[in-house]
């Protein structure tokens, strides 16, 4: 009987994986096929979902190894691996061997994944303001040289100073030009 279950249990693992590689390669042919000129859309097929957001910001955060990611965010095993699969895919985590046997590995952040750091405080930032409630936010992020709370800014290096989002315009770049 166990002999059954095992040839089940394996049939069953390869349909998933067969599934979960057509998944990737469908999002492979929806990535070529986006609208051109939409950085934001050629960025969201990669940074595409909750669970997706979520990972990074374990990752951030220290969390590398699959069964502590999937341990502090609660997510399906199968759930986990297409998006860590993703991830490394795409360029934003490495997969590195950490043990040989049992054979285990670790994602780490790359520098395209470290760069998305700004877009995960933002979006930290916007929850505190706007969706946190009267107790405030649950977490602070503070510059730890000086201790002081940051805050994310549009500022001008040029200008040396400060500007809101109404003082952006936007013009053809190299894909345009």
């Amino acid at each position: 009987m166990s002999a059954t279950l095992s040839a089940t249990d394996s049939v069953k693992d390869q349909t998933r994986e067969q599934l979960q590689d057509q998944n990737l390669d469908q999002r492979s042919e929806r990535f070529e096929q986006r609208t051109p000129g939409c950085s934001i859309e050629a960025a969201l097929e990669i940074v595409r979902d909750r669970w997706t957001i979520l990972i990074l910001r374990d990752s951030f955060r220290g969390i590398r190894r699959f069964d502590d990611l999937r341990k502090d965010l609660e997510i399906p095993r199968a759930i986990l691996a297409d998006r860590l699969r993703s991830l490394v895919e795409h360029g934003v985590l490495v997969k590195r061997q950490y043990q040989q046997r049992p054979e285990r590995f670790e994602y780490r952040l790359t520098p395209m994944g470290m760069e998305l750091s700004p877009i995960l405080v933002s979006l930290m930032q916007w929850g505190d303001r706007w969706l946190s409630g009267d107790e405030g936010p649950p977490r602070l992020l503070v510059h730890e040289p000086c201790s002081t709370e940051i805050d994310m800014s549009f500022y001008c290096w040029t200008c040396e100073e400060a500007f809101s989002p109404s003082q952006i315009s936007s013009r053809p770049g190299g894909a345009e030009s």
